[in-house]
């Protein structure tokens, strides 16, 4: 599915890491971005148990060292991700963050505990419940009926579809959080 990839999609330019870098030795001036500060930056203040529950999933699928924190490096690699990262790439990290058991497949509990976080998040700008969404995904994506959403289907659905798109590829406002608070020269 030939999906042009826009002026967005390219690399990070050596001349952006600079201003990147004193930016977040600015904010976290110990090197390191710890969860709460990492919540900051999608808006979310994790009121509830579940969006608490998302934003550590998020937070651990970009500390790729697994040491409780999101060094410089790893804050390139998200913000390179999250603004300039091929589509395909963003559907990947999706994916993996919707795969909450790390098994490859995704069932109904955790594409529905995402859509039931999304929901909050985008204050349920969706008239739909997120059963319903959840079973109108499963309807569309899960190609050979097993109850299950393998990456391939995964990626395939949600290039073919807007709606899919939408909710599979995890836009919660880090773009334009970055964008307005990063983007800017330190």
């Amino acid at each position: 599915m030939g999906q042009i990839q826009s002026g967005e999609d390219k690399e990070v330019e050596l001349t952006d890491i600079q201003p990147l870098y004193t930016k977040f030795m600015k904010e976290c001036p110990s090197g390191a971005l710890h969860l709460h500060e990492f919540r900051k930056i999608f808006g979310v203040q994790s009121t509830s148990e579940d969006e608490a529950l998302y934003m550590e999933t998020l937070f651990k699928s970009f500390d790729t060292n697994r040491d409780d924190v999101i060094d410089f490096m790893e804050f390139v690699a998200a913000v390179h991700l999250v603004l300039r990262g091929k589509l395909e790439d963003r559907l990947k990290w999706s994916f993996k963050v919707y795969d909450r058991d790390d098994n490859g497949k995704l069932d109904r509990q955790e594409v529905k505990r995402v859509i039931k976080i999304i929901c909050q998040l985008k204050k349920n700008r969706i008239n739909m419940t997120p059963s319903d969404i959840c079973d109108r995904i499963f309807e569309l994506l899960d190609e050979n009926n097993d109850g299950q959403i393998s990456l391939s289907e995964f990626m395939e659905g949600a290039q073919r579809d807007a709606w899919i798109m939408d909710l599979l590829k995890l836009d919660t406002n880090a773009r334009g959080w970055f964008r307005e608070n990063w983007g800017k020269k330190a």
